[in-house]
C-alpha cells in the first residue's frame, strides 16, 4: 500500500524526473542510471526504479518535463498578444526565449543529450519528434495570432538561427559573449523580417 502512493506522488515523480536532467546534463545519456537518479534527487536507492517503468520511461519523461519548465511567463505572454507590433518587439522576445533557456542551461544540455539518444532509440525519437513539432507549432502559432511583423518562414528561420546560438553559448560560451549574442539576435530579426512586414 505505501509503495503504491509514493510512486503516485507527483511532486516526488516530478523532483526525479528533474534530477534526472540534472545527470543528463552532467553526466550525458550514459551516466542515466536509476542510481544515479536517486542520488542526485537526494532519495532513497530505489526510489526511482518505483517511478519508472525503464529508463526509456525516464528519458521520455525528461524530454517533456525540459518543456515544462521552458513555459512562457505571463509577461511574456502579454508582450507577445498586446505589446506593440514592431521588428523591436520581436528583438525582445527572441532575447528573452534566449535568455530563459540559457538560464536553464543543464535543461537544454539535457535536451542535446536526448537528441543525440534518439537517433538510437525510435521511440525516443517518436516521442522528441512530437514534442519539438509542438513547440515549434505553438511558436508559429502564437506568433501568427499576436499580429507581430513576419509570416511562418520567419519563424521558422528565426527558431534555427538561435538555436545555433544558444548552442554555442551553452558548450562554448567564449565563442560569443553576452553583448555579441545580443547583437547577433538583433540582426537575425531585422535580416529575417523586413520592414515591409
Amino acid at each position: 500500500m505505501e509503495w503504491c502512493q509514493v510512486r503516485t506522488n507527483p511532486e516526488r515523480r516530478q523532483a526525479l524526473v528533474d534530477a534526472a536532467i540534472e545527470v543528463l546534463a552532467d553526466d550525458g545519456a550514459r551516466g542515466l542510471t536509476f542510481r544515479a537518479v536517486d542520488k542526485a534527487a537526494g532519495v532513497p536507492a530505489g526510489t526511482a526504479s518505483n517511478y519508472f517503468a525503464n529508463r526509456d520511461d525516464l528519458l521520455t519523461q525528461a524530454g517533456a518535463r525540459f518543456y515544462e519548465r521552458l513555459q512562457p511567463s505571463a509577461e511574456t505572454m502579454s508582450q507577445l498578444t498586446d505589446g506593440p507590433k514592431t521588428r523591436e518587439n520581436v528583438v525582445a522576445l527572441m532575447r528573452e526565449v534566449v535568455g530563459r533557456i540559457e538560464a536553464f542551461r543543464t535543461g537544454y544540455l539535457a535536451q542535446l543529450e536526448l537528441r543525440l539518444e534518439a537517433t538510437r532509440r525510435p521511440e525516443l525519437r517518436k516521442v522528441m519528434t512530437e514534442r519539438v513539432r509542438a513547440d515549434i507549432d505553438f511558436n508559429v502559432r502564437n506568433h501568427l495570432d499576436s499580429g507581430l511583423p513576419g509570416d511562418k518562414e520567419s519563424v521558422l528561420l528565426l527558431y534555427l538561427a538561435l538555436n545555433w546560438l544558444i548552442v554555442d553559448r551553452l558548450t562554448l560560451p567564449e565563442v560569443f559573449t553576452e553583448e555579441e549574442s545580443a547583437a547577433l539576435i538583433e540582426a537575425a530579426v531585422h535580416r529575417v523580417i523586413t520592414a515591409s512586414d
